[in-house]
């Protein structure tokens, strides 16, 4: 199978490259990056698919390090097959499932299902998580040896914050020796309580109760000191505030060996959204307000936050057509990702190649994937996009199963035109 891509704009963070080229794709792989026309004395047969990426650019295929598949348990809500799907919608080579499914990921049978589903069922790279703890209780550590062995790339109870400080330590002593991140949901559930959004004048005028930024803060606290104590590898899902962007700023100085994401959402939405009561801008952690967002984006302008990731979390109209305080939380992500993070370059908080490096190079880094790289021998796992195109976001053409986006509506740049995985179009548009 030999595939060219000619006359786009390849950006490749692992190279330091960005310039106009041709890219030839043998059997999967990354055969020969050249220079435009260079290819052209071979007949236009000796190809069995050319695309014509004028205009648009050619990145390493994007990888969402936090994504929620609901498959085994919750297959109404999404499955490995349909979450796969939605992800090549939106330019997602590389998805990694969190472990909190029904039953959770905690032991290898679990994991050893998710690999077999996605082998036959799903048209990405699927990575599974492991859970941290048995049953994702938080009391006794699961399996993560075996875990490890059977492909499990990261630990985590992400939805399930670890309370148990002894817990987590022992956990991060067990992850320091097979070489693997454990993944925090950084959240004090006694200080959340029954808290919806976030605490402050919004919650009172709405009469919804509140949770602090604190209750991150404070988790945030924790686990720098516990990475700190078992020099292990911690990573911060869904940052949210202030404060612990700064905590994590400070940390990283000391050289404490982690690191962190933060959402589309709590990039572009303020507890301001909440004024309708519109479960669809509900969410763990919660929106928080103006001044933390500019915080996460210069966070990320300065590279105190590595990644971003969607933390897709789909759920049906039985979990979010209800009452506010009775909602789950969480919103679907994989199919706006994309254009929405892609303001920041409009904006200028990132170049090109920085936003291209926080959904490919920097994920593959943490989680130790052998993606995020257009280098000749890696695999072909290509995201081709054209940036200028103006889209308007609408849920009733999403892929996944489940709607529950806040972004329905937006009018925003930036188009995915074809998603490859291993030399294989899996998504054109």
């Amino acid at each position: 199978m030999r595939l060219l891509i000619k006359n786009g704009i390849v950006v490749d963070p692992s190279q330091k490259l960005q310039a106009k080229k041709d890219l030839l794709i043998e059997n999967g792989k990354i055969k020969k990056i050249a220079s435009p026309n260079t290819l052209k004395g071979q007949k236009i047969g000796m190809f069995d698919q050319v695309i014509d990426a004028k205009n648009a650019i050619i990145a390493p295929g994007f990888i969402d390090m936090h994504t929620h598949l609901r498959e085994p348990g919750d297959e109404h809500k999404e499955t490995i097959h349909t979450g796969s799907l939605a992800a090549a919608h939106g330019g997602f080579t590389s998805i990694v499932c969190m472990a909190n499914t029904t039953p959770p990921n905690d032991n290898p049978f679990i994991t050893q299902f998710i690999k077999l589903k996605a082998q036959e069922e799903a048209c990405v790279n699927v990575y599974p998580v492991g859970a941290l703890s048995k049953g994702l209780k938080g009391e006794e550590l699961a399996e993560i040896g075996s875990l490890k062995s059977a492909g499990c790339v990261a630990i985590s109870d992400d939805g399930h914050p670890v309370m148990n400080s002894y817990v987590m330590r022992k956990a991060l002593d067990y992850c320091r020796h097979f070489k693997l991140p454990i993944i925090a949901h950084c959240e004090d559930m006694h200080l959340v309580g029954k808290g919806m959004i976030n605490e402050g004048l919004r919650s009172t005028i709405l009469g919804l109760r509140g949770n602090p930024g604190a209750s991150e803060e404070i988790m945030v606290a924790r686990d720098i000191a516990l990475a700190e104590l078992t020099g292990s590898h911690i990573h911060m899902a869904h940052i949210s505030t202030e404060a612990a962007v700064r905590l994590i700023s400070d940390a990283k100085k000391r050289k404490v060996p982690l690191s962190c994401e933060v959402t589309p959402h709590h990039l572009f939405l303020t507890d301001e959204s909440v004024a309708t009561y519109d479960t669809h801008f509900k969410m763990a952690p919660p929106l928080r307000t103006p001044k933390d967002i500019l915080a996460l984006k210069k966070g990320l302008k300065e590279n105190i936050i590595d990644a971003f990731a969607t933390d897709h979390a789909p759920h049906s109209n039985l979990e979010k057509n209800v009452e506010f305080e009775e909602a789950a939380n969480g919103v679907i992500g994989l199919e706006t990702a994309l254009p929405i993070t892609l303001k920041l370059v409009e904006e200028k908080v990132l170049t090109l190649s920085q936003f291209i490096e926080k959904w490919t190079l920097a994920p593959a880094r943490i989680l130790s994937l052998p993606k995020g790289t257009l280098k000749v021998g890696a695999d072909a796992d290509i995201t081709i996009f054209d940036p200028t195109k103006k889209i308007k976001i609408n849920q009733d053409t999403f892929l996944s199963k489940s709607k529950n986006t806040p972004f329905h509506g937006w009018t925003c740049k930036g188009e995915v035109l074809a998603t490859i995985v291993g030399g294989k179009i899996v998504y054109r548009a």
